[in-house]
């Protein structure tokens, strides 16, 4: 397999033109003014896998955007590696921030990726990592190192649920059996410290509305003398955490994982810098629950956060209202043993429960799913871990992430196997923010590690 980086750097150039090309169309799922974009995506994975040998490729109808799966069966006597990515993208809000158009995928330099950084909305999340895969596949295909049987599942709903996948994957048991599943959506600690992520944090996301009077009032006229919405809201939020930054929901904690001590003291061998942290997103302080390191408080640890709140008038210049209504958007990141479904009633139950009378409160479950922690004394992650240190020269680290890939606990339910998270990316690409970017390197070395997962995963078994 010593052809890969021969192949890699003959075709360079080609992968990154249609990387770029991929980047351009605006696959937003969770606007329906691009439908059409979305749709146009899926056409263009469908595309892509045909012509990097896959023998059949098809697109999936759902109740939602269609699912493609493609496949390259060797021999069925050997073992099949499943495939996930998504082609669908976080909104590009807000625009104003962004260096250069968000759709118009520009490569250019940084302190951390001195050979430049892709700049596009789904550079990094997710397909740049995605795409890797494609390319990995037309590698192994045109040089005849494709040591095993592989199967793509590729979905555009990842950034609103994956509802669609939730019903396709049940319904399509026998065509996605696997021998393990692979997806890249995550990152690793550095170009120079690769990691894989062996733990996610579930998730249960809601919309709350708050509403007071039957309409806005004049602030002079009814002020102090009825409940403002977004006052009542603010103070309701505020009331979710205490002076240590501790969740108040009853029996929000009642499931959740402790480590023990010594695990965490393995947790905290993994290289991080604070003041390096503090600088990367220019904070002074880091902040959240108390007796946690930083690195504990964005994986092992529930959180709570507010992902948008509004109400009343935020135009331009003043407008002296009560509002009638107030809505605030909130996020639960949660670990493994806490199921989604109890926390979002919980969840429901105690926000209701804490509104003064008067007002009224609404709460609409959006989505979730589960945490998942994948052990690391099976032969998959034994093969990705192999495949980095032979690519990297040095053996991954196991991480815990903090953010969520909620349909991997799904894949376990109904296909019974395990997933392997071989991501990529750092978490300065910025991923969900203006100016997401994925480095070139990053993503060609990722298209040079693959294959040996291939291979050392078929010489494990």
């Amino acid at each position: 397999m010593n052809s890969i980086n021969t192949y890699i750097k003959e075709h360079k150039q080609r992968f990154l033109d249609e990387l770029l090309e991929l980047l351009k169309i605006p696959s937003v799922s969770a606007d329906k003014a691009f439908e059409k974009e979305v749709l146009l995506t899926a056409d263009f994975v469908m595309e892509s896998l045909k012509k990097a040998g896959c023998d059949k490729v098809e697109s999936c109808e759902t109740p939602g955007y269609p699912i493609i799966y493609g496949e390259k069966i060797i021999d069925k006597n050997l073992p099949t590696v499943l495939v996930y990515g998504h082609y669908d993208v976080q909104p590009a809000d807000p625009i104003e921030l962004w260096h250069s158009p968000p759709f118009e995928p520009v490569i250019k330099t940084t302190d951390i990726h001195p050979e430049g950084a892709i700049f596009a909305r789904g550079a990094c999340d997710d397909k740049g990592q995605m795409y890797m895969h494609v390319k990995a596949l037309e590698y192994m295909t045109n040089t005849g190192n494709l040591p095993c049987n592989v199967k793509f599942m590729i979905e555009g709903e990842e950034e609103v649920g994956s509802e669609s996948l939730s019903w396709f994957v049940p319904r399509n048991v026998e065509k996605l059996q696997n021998d393990v599943i692979i997806i890249s959506d995550t990152g690793m600690i550095a170009n120079d410290i690769p990691s894989i992520t062996t733990g996610l944090r579930g998730l249960s996301y809601v919309e709350v509305e708050v509403t007071g009077p039957n309409r806005d009032l004049h602030s002079g006229l009814y002020g102090g003398a009825v409940a403002n919405p977004i006052n009542i809201l603010t103070k309701m939020i505020a009331s979710l955490h205490d002076e240590n930054n501790h969740i108040t929901i009853p029996g929000f904690y009642d499931n959740v994982e402790e480590l023990s001590k010594e695990e965490r003291a393995e947790m905290a061998k993994a290289p991080f810098n604070l003041e390096a942290y503090k600088d990367a997103i220019k904070i002074g302080d880091v902040y959240g629950e108390e007796s946690y390191s930083t690195n504990e408080r964005n994986s092992i640890r529930p959180t709570l956060d507010v992902n948008g709140i509004w109400g009343g008038y935020t135009g331009e210049g003043a407008k002296t209202v009560i509002a009638s209504k107030a809505y605030a958007k909130i996020s639960m990141r949660l670990v493994p043993n806490q199921d989604w479904k109890e926390i979002t009633d919980l969840f429901v139950k105690h926000f209701e429960s804490i509104a003064p009378k008067a007002v009224s409160v609404k709460v609409t479950p959006h989505h979730g799913g589960q945490g998942y922690v994948t052990p690391i004394d099976n032969i998959a992650y034994q093969a990705a871990s192999k495949a980095y240190e032979t690519t990297f020269g040095k053996t991954p680290i196991p991480q815990r992430s903090g953010g969520s890939i909620p349909i991997v606990a799904l894949f376990e339910e109904y296909l019974k196997s395990k997933t392997i998270l071989m991501g990529f990316g750092l978490n300065s690409d910025a991923i969900h923010s203006p100016n997401e970017h994925f480095g070139v390197w990053n993503y060609l070395k990722g298209i040079e590690t693959i294959p040996y997962f291939y291979k050392y995963f078929t010489d494990l078994n």
